[in-house]
Order: structure tokens, then C-alpha cells, then sequence
């Protein structure tokens, strides 16, 4: 079993290696002066098992690139079985055609990735489940929700708790903490006028004198996470905090998050934390390296991988 760690998230890599007593993969992956990515293995990696990490987070098309050509320098290395573990995967939100003439870009990054030399894919809380079936290989879509319910309970032991979806798509992913907390659920229907922007318009339940855990996938802009904890403060809420699995908290979001009644946002490091992340009083980062690195030993000797989550 091999770890070959890209770019855009080492320090996860190295958790992750360290966790199953293995030492990274020693590569090159750097820039010609064009920025074109040239990647290098400097170990031999015939017939092995070989699980390359990267997540395809801000800079995204760079991300992507060196995954993809590492992919392919492994593929051409002969390891006998290539999985690509990607923490986050970008492009998940394009998964359908949103008007005339738009692509489905999580399709083609599927395409893309598989025909790199990828076997099968480890990720983490994709942003729609359909993409599984966007890939002709087998997909592993790990979830946070076991590791946020644990995390919720020790605390928030003892208060009246309501867990929040944002919006009505993330109603089956709140609805899973919810019931591993045995606690209420409520749902904020909102109208997204255009990408990146969102107007709340109703709170759907009782949230009155409630401690309310907003639980998301990702928080990019902020704008969705702010408003919601506006409209939950305004229909009665005790307190307003939030649980996303993907930080990618671009533009102003750490500011916009900071200004709101959120008093703590928790994500986990799929995504490299940036310094006004690392430096924000009320973001919070959890570990995924213990769920990556069991799901990979899993992978590796052929054992149940859904186990994880009963």
C-alpha cells in the first residue's frame, strides 16, 4: 500500500500516512515556467496499491491537473490498482443542467478522472448523490455525519437542540444527524436569485427558545449560512451554530461569518484551512484523518467500507 500526497492539502496526507504507519510516497510534482504541472514518482510502485490524495479545492482547475497527471504517471508506473482519494471534489455543484445550453461539468471531471488511470474513487459528503453514478468505477462517499453527531453531543450535551437544513436539498443529510440525535428538524426555504446569492424566506418548524445546528455540505460564500442564522435568531432561536463538512469559505465568507449571529461554525480539513480561517474565532476545524485512513485500510484489504457508518 502506497500514499502518494499532490499539492493541494499535504498536511491531511501526512495525518492520514501516519495513522497507518506509512511514509508518504516520494514524488515531485511541480511547475515548468508555463505553469504546466509535471509530476515525477521516485519510488517503484510496480503491483502496487496506490491511493493518490488530493483535494480539487481553490485553485481548482490547478488541483485538478496535478490529479489528474499524477493519475496517469502512476497508470504508466504499473501499480497494480490506482484509487483517487479526493476530500473534496470540485465541480459537484454543476451536476445537472441548470438552463439552455450549460454543461454538467461533475460528468466531465468524472470522465476525466477515470480515464487518468483512476480504478476507484474515495471521497467525502459529495454535494449530490447522483454524481456516484457519474463514474463507471466504484465510489466510496464517505459522510460526516457520524463525526459531527459525536462532536455535537460532547459539545452540546444538555441543550435543547434543533438542527437546521439551509435549504430543501440538504434535508436528508440534516435529517441523519438529527436522528442519531433524536432531536427535532427544521428547514429554511429560501430563493436563490443567482449564483452565490440567496434571499432566506420562511423558517419551517418551531425553533423558538432552541439551540439551532445548522448542517450543510459546504459553505463557500457564506451568504446562504448568514442569512439562515438571520431568519433563526428572527423567528426565536436561542443560538445559532453551524456544522459543514467543506470549508471553501471564498471571497469575504470568514468576515461575512464573523459579522453573523453564527457563534461557531465547525468544518472539518477536507480543504486546507487559510490563515483568516486559522485565525477566525469562530470557525472550527475537526480531523478527517481517522475516517480517510480506516477507509482506505478497508479499501486496501477488501472489507466493508459501509460498516463504518452503522
Amino acid at each position: 500500500m502506497k500514499i502518494v500526497a499532490c499539492n493541494s492539502n499535504r498536511p491531511l496526507a501526512e495525518a492520514v500516512a501516519t495513522m497507518l504507519g506509512l511514509t508518504l510516497t516520494r514524488a515531485s510534482i511541480r511547475r515548468f515556467a508555463d505553469m504546466e504541472v509535471f509530476v515525477e514518482i521516485h519510488e517503484n510502485i510496480r503491483g502496487e496499491d496506490v491511493f493518490v490524495i488530493q483535494a480539487t479545492s481553490y485553485p481548482a482547475n490547478d488541483n485538478l491537473m496535478e490529479l489528474l497527471i499524477t493519475l496517469d504517471a502512476l497508470r504508466r508506473s504499473s501499480a497494480r490498482r490506482i484509487t483517487a482519494v479526493i476530500p473534496y471534489f470540485g465541480y459537484a455543484r454543476q451536476d445537472r443542467k441548470s438552463g439552455p445550453r450549460t454543461p454538467i461539468s461533475a460528468k466531465l471531471v468524472a470522465n476525466l478522472i477515470t480515464e487518468a488511470g483512476a480504478q476507484r474513487v474515495l471521497t467525502m459528503d459529495l454535494h449530490a448523490g447522483q454524481i456516484q453514478g457519474f463514474f463507471d468505477i466504484p465510489v466510496d462517499n464517505l459522510y460526516a455525519a457520524p463525526l459531527y453527531a459525536r462532536d455535537i453531543q460532547q459539545t452540546y450535551n444538555g441543550r435543547e437542540l434543533m438542527i437546521v437544513s439551509p435549504d430543501v436539498g440538504g434535508v436528508m443529510r440534516a435529517r441523519a444527524i438529527a436522528t442519531r440525535l433524536n432531536t427535532d428538524l427544521a428547514i429554511i426555504d429560501k430563493r436563490r436569485e443567482r449564483a452565490g446569492n440567496s434571499e432566506v424566506m420562511n423558517v419551517i418548524g418551531d425553533v423558538s427558545g432552541r439551540d439551532c445546528i445548522i448542517v450543510d455540505d459546504l459553505c463557500d460564500s457564506g451568504g446562504t449560512h448568514c442569512n439562515a442564522a438571520d431568519a433563526l435568531i428572527g423567528s426565536g432561536a436561542r443560538s445559532v451554530s453551524a456544522y459543514v463538512t467543506h470549508g471553501v469559505l471564498s471571497g469575504g465568507a470568514v468576515a461575512r461569518i464573523a459579522a453573523s449571529p453564527i457563534e461557531m461554525m465547525t468544518i472539518t480539513d477536507s480543504i486546507l484551512a487559510t490563515e483568516a480561517v486559522s485565525q477566525s474565532k469562530n470557525i472550527r476545524q475537526v480531523t478527517i484523518a481517522p475516517l480517510l485512513s480506516e477507509a482506505m485500510l478497508r479499501i486496501s484489504e477488501e472489507s466493508s467500507v459501509s460498516s463504518l457508518f452503522d
